[in-house]
């Protein structure tokens, strides 16, 4: 049980930081070669809507299993190595950051694309471009150490 609840938990890991990490890194600095802000907006609206509801699987499965093995092989939080809080408080500060994303900048960016509003929808872009510039190192972090962790004296 052990072992599937830790490969979800680095699955999850891998598929939120990941992807932050190519819409990032890769995806938006790409974008200029489409020229016309029309392209790109539709684009990314596309790429958020696809990426999106992984991400919120990825939050779930994070949490079950990290959930699952604090509790059956750490015993508990009393027992759980620093490594474990700093990660667990970092992943919820995440949590909140998507959320507010979700429910703000990409609702409304989603709204100014679909009514052709581009001015509007690059300013919401560069808020949610924002927050995952936020979110992004914090991942990064997180991923250093829920994989160290255990190695810190």
């Amino acid at each position: 049980m052990t072992t599937i609840a830790l490969s979800l938990h680095i699955l999850g890991a891998v598929i939120w930081v990941g992807g932050m990490y190519t819409i990032y890194v890769c995806l938006r600095p790409a974008l200029g070669a489409l020229g016309r802000p029309p392209d790109r907006m539709t684009l990314m609206r596309a790429v958020f809507q696809k990426f999106f509801p992984w991400v919120w699987l990825s939050i779930v499965l994070l949490f079950a299993s990290g959930y699952l093995m604090l509790f059956t092989v750490m015993g508990g939080f009393a027992f759980a190595g620093a490594h474990v809080h700093i990660m667990q408080g970092l992943a919820w500060i995440m949590v909140l950051l998507f959320a507010w994303l979700y429910w703000g900048p990409w609702a409304d960016f989603r709204e100014a694309v679909d009514g052709h509003n581009w001015e509007q929808a690059g300013q919401d872009m560069v808020r949610i471009r924002r927050i995952i510039a936020i979110n992004l190192p914090l991942g990064l972090i997180v991923v250093v150490i829920g994989a160290s962790g255990r190695w810190w004296t």
